[in-house]
């Protein structure tokens, strides 16, 4: 299964809650393709390093567990018209979540997520 993670089920991965070990289960599974769009990245990398963490071993980790699904000019147009249409019905839906959930419906793929944005959403696999 193609799964995009999301920057909750990230964070939950480094803090080695016992929602990181659901995280971590979806990484040990070999049937699985793991992917992370860049936006992400910007968002656990400022999480660790305001909780002083060392920001290279998390991006490594990152880079290493996951693929990198970069942003591109169209992918960002078409995010800013996504963002437009869902934020009229989800107040709180950020514009990182939107990128996440862009890089999920392009890829059809799962966001695997903990953040209540996402309840409801088809994409969604919550790890709580």
């Amino acid at each position: 299964m193609k799964l995009v993670i999301d920057s909750y089920a990230w964070i939950e991965y480094f803090d080695g809650t016992n929602l990181g070990l659901k995280v971590k289960d979806f990484f040990n599974d070999k049937n699985n393709t793991i992917i992370t769009n860049a936006i992400t990245i910007t968002e656990v990398v400022s999480k660790a390093k305001r909780a002083g963490k060392d920001i290279k071993e998390i991006y490594e980790a990152m880079s290493n567990l996951s693929s990198i699904y970069n942003i591109n000019d169209s992918l960002a147009l078409e995010a800013g018209e996504l963002h437009a249409d869902i934020k009229s019905k989800r107040k709180h839906f950020s514009v990182a979540d939107i990128f996440v959930l862009l890089t999920a419906r392009k890829l059809n793929a799962k966001v695997v997520t903990g953040d209540e944005d996402f309840r409801g959403l088809k994409e969604a696999i919550m790890i709580k």
